[in-house]
């Protein structure tokens, strides 16, 4: 039986920069960081989950760089949770919005990726 999701990759351009943009700002930490051709695995871990971040472009996915995420990151407080990452400098393209499913907020990372942040 399939127990949880491993990881989920993020296309980047600038894995330096992407890696200080998930550890400084979003508070992951680097479980992995190690060659892999031309680029390097990169896993981040996000506090107690067992799924990790892989930021990690495979070769022809490029075009994927700028795009949206197709998923969501989950918190308990949506207006904190924005408040603190705004003032690490994480840029919000939608504020925290309430839905009859829930709240969520939409933001960038260093490479320009949109993500969804939610909490029912």
């Amino acid at each position: 039986m399939i127990t949880h999701l491993s990881f989920a990759g993020i296309c980047v351009r600038d894995q330096e920069r992407a890696v200080e943009f998930w550890t400084g700002k979003m508070g992951f930490k680097v479980m992995t960081d190690q060659p892999l051709g031309d680029q390097r695995w990169i896993e981040l871990s996000i506090h107690n989950s067992q799924t990790r971040i892989v930021l990690f472009t495979p070769p022809g996915q490029e075009d994927r760089i700028g795009t949206f995420f197709n998923g969501s990151f989950a918190c308990d407080d949506i207006d904190a949770t924005w408040r603190q990452l705004s003032e690490k400098g994480v840029e919000f393209v939608q504020p925290p919005k309430r839905e009859d499913w829930g709240s969520s907020a939409i933001f960038k990372d260093s490479e320009g990726n949109r993500f969804v942040l939610s909490a029912r």
